[in-house]
């Protein structure tokens, strides 16, 4: 007997993932009421936890916003790029705490905007550099990386050391920094100038320096040579990084 007879072929065939699939691309107002809802998804699932973000982020002793030249140092480690190369976040896993040190905590990155984690590591993590390296390791680092690194792919930053920064706007930049949480002080903002120049110059006064941000704060003439640099700024934001934590005695809040 004949399948159509039987009415076996008549039947529609199943239809698979990928005709749907195909019925969806082809479809432009279905395919976009299903790329909003992902979209729509995707966008909750990053932005709610914001909501609670005093929550989920642990108060660690020691933290500290910037200082003025560490804050102008950051700036010019993102305008160069830095980050492309070099990532700043240690993960939990075993390898890279054994390379790197502790892995890093949220609290580490909450006075951040942006962030430096990064995703690429062309050349090392950089979370645990601080006190890694002398000053002078730095500056020929900058100066010409084969000479310390002779695998190194990074290009030549000693110009950075022949342009001198004076700090006439580190006060406008803290306050932007001020605006999106960053618990910067007025007393911090009227000497934010004063501040700067001290920290890259052992013979000034900066006792209020370290009162008002801590005796972690590195005080010293970081390139060697006259004047604050940006290789001043530069190392002093390098020379901090991983430090303010003493991971000898820190011990997690398993409550949260």
């Amino acid at each position: 007997m004949p399948a159509s007879a039987t009415g076996i072929g008549d039947r529609p065939k199943k239809r698979t993932f990928l005709d749907r699939h195909q019925i969806l691309e082809r479809n432009v107002s279905l395919l976009a009421v299903f790329a909003f809802l992902v979209v729509t998804i995707g966008g909750i699932v990053q932005i709610a936890p914001l909501f609670w973000l005093e929550n989920t982020i642990e108060d660690v002793e020691g933290m500290r916003p910037y200082t003025p030249l560490e804050l102008a140092g950051r700036d010019i480690y993102v305008r160069e790029g830095c980050y492309v190369c070099h990532s700043q976040m240690v993960r939990p896993m075993r390898d890279e705490v054994e390379r790197y040190g502790h892995y890093s905590l949220a609290a580490e990155s909450q006075y951040d905007h942006p962030f430096q984690w990064g995703s690429k590591r062309t050349g090392p993590d950089l979370a645990r550099v601080g006190g890694r390296y002398s000053d002078d390791w730095h500056v020929d680092h900058l100066r010409d990386p084969q000479s310390v690194v002779p695998e190194s792919v990074m290009p030549k930053y000693g110009f950075l050391e022949r342009r001198l920064i004076d700090g006439r706007y580190i006060t406008d930049t803290m306050k932007v920094h001020g605006w999106v949480g960053v618990p910067y002080t007025d007393e911090m903002m009227e000497n934010a100038r004063a501040d700067f120049l001290a920290q890259a110059d052992p013979d000034s006064d900066y006792d209020g320096l370290l009162e008002r941000y801590g005796d972690t704060v590195n005080v010293r003439n970081f390139d060697g040579q006259p004047g604050v640099s940006e290789a001043d700024a530069l190392i002093a934001y390098m020379q901090m990084l991983g430090t303010l934590v003493d991971f000898s005695t820190f011990i997690p809040d398993e409550s949260r």
